[in-house]
């Protein structure tokens, strides 16, 4: 931003410098129906729109916004293909990582705060959450506006309510959209974001967007498309509503003592006071430095098993799962905004020679376990809570560091004792 923020109406920030308006791309027209397996009936597709309209003229949304949004709506095969594409391999959390906190994003990510300090700060005041904090969200969500995506937010939720596989849950996301347009807070055609329906800058699902967006420069609209302001303040506003606590840590990197009992990882049940944790001998990976006393109720984490960097997480880490319950975005938000302060990386390494499954490697996994006696529920294919359990059991029986993370290694031994 090339100027200085001044404080507006009522507190709110105003910006001489928002984020460019980006150009809306077309609609997805070159796909047809047939190449993704799909023989949509256009009049059916139509009758589904009207139910749609009518239900949204019950919750009092103006006829003028639905001709101006449901008459022009249009089924998209390529998010019917996206919804359905599950990939046969997960990328490993230290690939994940790679990406998500990558020097060139620690590096913009610094240049971001240094350019918006000033709306930062009067954010991260009014909310509690730290200012690197809320822009390690943007980075990692849309890398600071440059992608969140192309896709029409009523035509993917059209597609999806019409055809997807939670046909309900998308209605209820496309009427909360129209509810967000009817409301002023954005153009139909700069409604835009991925093609699961998440949008702008925070990717807000349509109904996050009405509990937490945030009109933060005073303009009476909610922007999180074109909004420095409201794109921090919407961030923080998430956090601090879903659990943040402020003055406290996410997370501290660890090391374990010889003999560790690796059960009491990744355990939603196990959580305990610095003091408790540290009679067990956990310290800090750094030598010489302490547990952090505001881990308090914090559950030891394990994202590469026994062999790579544990983690005692608290509070705030949940909080991040409350915006994407993924254990490595979670990490990735924590790690970014450490390294956008300045604070260094990790003192252990990823194990990153180690051999992780693909979706036949578990269902593999789970059907060998079953069939020596570990109950490793459905043969699936899922690393759920039931798999992850059976394999710490068979891992016990074997001597092994029972952490529950699957590897190559670990299928191969249980190949050759079957």
């Amino acid at each position: 931003m090339s100027g200085s923020a001044s404080t507006g109406p009522a507190g709110a920030i105003s910006t001489p410098g928002a984020i460019p308006k980006v150009p809306v791309r077309g609609v997805l027209t070159a796909v047809q129906p047939e190449s993704v397996g799909q023989a949509i009936d256009p009049a059916a597709f139509a009758k589904w729109l009207e139910g749609v309209h009518q239900e949204a003229l019950k919750r009092g949304i103006a006829e003028s916004t639905l001709h101006a949004t449901l008459d022009k709506a249009q089924f998209l095969p390529d998010v019917i293909a996206k919804d359905q594409y599950q990939p046969e391999f997960t990328r490993p959390v230290w690939q994940y990582l790679d990406s998500a906190v990558s020097p060139a994003r620690v590096r913009r990510g610094q240049e971001v705060l240094a350019q918006y300090r000033q709306e930062a700060e009067t954010v991260s005041t009014r909310y509690g959450v730290p200012a690197s904090v809320i822009v390690a969200i943007w980075g990692i969500e849309s890398n600071f506006g440059s992608n969140f995506g192309t896709f029409q937010t009523i035509d993917a939720l059209a597609t999806l309510g019409f055809e997807g596989r939670r046909q309900a849950w998308a209605r209820g996301q496309l009427l909360d959209a129209l509810s967000i347009i009817d409301r002023g807070d954005i153009a139909a055609d700069r409604m835009i974001g991925s093609w699961a329906g998440a949008m702008g800058n925070t990717q807000f699902l349509p109904s996050s967007f009405l509990k937490y967006a945030v009109d933060a420069d005073g303009d009476g609209r909610r922007d999180i498309w074109g909004s420095v302001p409201d794109v921090l303040a919407s961030t923080a506003n998430f956090l601090s509503q879903e659990g943040w606590q402020p003055d406290k840590t996410w997370g501290q990197e660890v090391r374990l003592p010889a003999g560790f009992d690796y059960g009491l990882a990744d355990s939603s049940k196990t959580r305990l006071e610095p003091a408790q944790w540290k009679a067990m001998g956990v310290r800090p990976a750094t030598a010489g430095g302490a547990l952090d006393p505001s881990l308090t109720a914090a559950a030891l984490l394990l994202p590469a098993g026994a062999s790579g960097p544990a983690f005692l997480v608290g509070q705030n880490f949940r909080t991040f799962l409350r915006y994407n319950n993924s254990t490595s975005y979670a990490l990735a938000v924590g790690l970014l905004s450490r390294a956008i302060d300045g604070s260094p990386g990790l003192v252990s390494a990823w194990p990153r020679d180690t051999m992780t499954l693909s979706k036949d490697d578990v269902r593999q996994m789970q059907t060998l376990l079953n069939k020596q006696g570990f109950d490793a529920g459905e043969a699936d294919g899922l690393m759920g809570p039931a798999t992850a359990q059976a394999v710490r059991q068979y891992q016990r029986k074997a001597g092994l560091a029972a952490d529950g993370f699957p590897t190559m290694q670990l299928l191969a031994r249980l190949k050759t004792a079957s």
